[in-house]
């Protein structure tokens, strides 16, 4: 419903609060139950003291109806109604003086989706499309994370889409074309997975000299309990044409992108036998509870080990080709693009790099003398975490302990349980290795589009 900001003002001589009867009536008559059974929302309201207003923020399905609840106010001074805005519906259509953003029916309302971040506790970074992170404190938390302060990475407006009515094509290269309901999928033999999902360009702020795209800290990364059907199980059922080789998920998103006249669909691309391998999973739960539109609901797909591109949400077609895909998003980004030795070069972002992060201390915090720990969580793409390695104020790096079940695909707590004896400034690092071998670097090499920074983690706190 329409916001508006509501300013009554009386006379010192007419102050309706010091009559008692008066006063009673206009705050039983501001009430939510009396508002609401007249049709308006009441948000908050203030008295600014020894000036004799009154301002409070309301809603209601138009001014008309609003201007009628406050005929009170109006019989004991006099009424100013401002049509208003929420800071996040600001935000996400451009600025105080722009026209609001058009909702479409089928989208969710940006400002409405940015609020909801904001009290789950992400850090936003843009409104529309909403792109937020969450917390490296929060990363502490707990084996999962929980799904409103599971970070958000969206390149477009969020769907709306009817579960009822949702379909997931499977189509091109395969001998029984599949339409599939959810209630189709609901029926398959259903696994559950917990897997680390990172955006590529987690820790992009961090390269110098600074790079393009959203400026991520570290908290472009977090970890869900995922139910929902092998993609390799439906895939079968399609039956794959002798020659495919490769796939491409099609989500409902799109929209206009620089270099392109027409709107554009996120796509992605991947090959068979990349999937095979990962266990891929076509998932329409997480934690437990059905996808929300922000996570892809009614379905999105989630491939372990790869960088979050590769699990699109709101996933509507798979198309099997014997082609690879040359989408967009494939073909343009999410690419490294590097020079070296003078010359050119790129790969494609697939398989997560290698990372720890430390969540506790946090950066700046103070710590008392005595025993403390170190804590944090390290995961990888290629494999799981063997070590992960702290060392303090520049010393000799010691082992931590690994906490927990290893699970493929899914980060690994750590923690270091150490004494602090002398009172001053604490550099803390975090470095880890996977069973492949790979082993953070003190820098990651720059690239131009800011993706994979896995630079070793450094916290400065205090020792009080």
């Amino acid at each position: 419903m329409p916001l508006f900001i509501v300013r009554h003002q009386h006379s010192p001589e007419a102050c309706p609060a010091r009559d008692p009867a008066m006063g009673a009536m206009l705050l039983n008559h501001l009430s939510r139950p009396s508002a609401a059974r007249n049709g308006v929302a009441i948000k908050g309201e203030a008295v600014v003291r020894g000036a004799h207003s009154l301002f409070f923020i309301a809603e209601a399905a138009d001014e008309a109806v609003l201007q009628a609840f406050l005929t009170p106010f109006r019989q004991a001074g006099e009424v100013e109604v401002m049509p208003a805005s929420t800071c996040a519906e600001v935000v996400a259509s451009g600025g105080c003086d722009a026209h609001p953003t058009q909702v479409s029916t089928t989208s969710l309302d940006p400002a409405d989706a940015c609020q909801d971040a904001i009290e789950a506790g992400l850090v936003v970074h843009s409104a529309y499309p909403l792109n937020g992170e969450t917390s490296v404190r929060d990363l502490a938390g707990g084996a999962v994370m929980p799904n409103g302060r599971f970070y958000l990475r969206n390149h477009f407006d969020i769907p709306k889409l009817d579960g009822e009515s949702y379909r997931l094509s499977v189509g091109g290269m395969v001998e029984r074309p599949l339409s599939l309901r959810m209630r189709d999928l609901h029926n398959l033999h259903a696994e559950s997975l917990v897997v680390t999902l990172e955006c590529a360009g987690n820790g992009r702020s961090l390269f110098d000299p600074a790079v393009p795209g959203e400026p991520w800290g570290l908290g472009a990364v977090s970890t869900a309990e995922w139910t929902g059907v092998p993609l390799i199980e439906v895939l079968e059922r399609a039956g794959l044409r002798p020659g495919a080789t490769e796939l491409t998920f099609r989500g409902a998103d799109g929209g206009l992108v620089d270099g392109h006249d027409a709107p554009i669909r996120f796509e992605r691309g991947l090959g068979f036998d990349q999937i095979r391998e990962t266990g891929a999973l076509l998932a329409y739960e997480m934690n437990g509870e059905p996808l929300s539109s922000p996570h892809g609901y009614p379905l999105r797909l989630i491939v372990p080990g790869w960088y979050a591109v590769a699990s699109v949400k709101w996933l509507t077609e798979i198309v099997v080709s014997d082609k690879p895909c040359e989408a967009y998003h494939q073909t343009e980004k999410y690419w490294y693009e590097w020079v070296r030795n003078g010359n050119d070069e790129r790969a494609p972002v697939t398989l997560m790099n290698v990372r720890a992060l430390i969540a506790s201390p946090d950066q700046g915090e103070s710590l008392p003398r005595g025993e403390t720990a170190i804590r944090g969580v390290a995961w990888s793409g290629a494999g799981s975490i063997c070590r992960v390695e702290v060392s303090l104020n520049g010393g000799p790096w010691h082992e931590a302990r690994l906490v927990g079940e290893r699970r493929p695909g899914a980060w690994q707590w750590w923690e270091l349980i150490t004494r602090l004896d002398r009172i001053g400034p604490l550099a803390v690092r975090a470095r880890a290795t996977d069973m492949t071998g790979r082993i953070q670097p003190e820098r990651a090499e720059w690239n131009r589009m800011g993706y994979g920074n896995n630079s070793i983690h450094s916290v400065a706190a205090r020792v009080i």
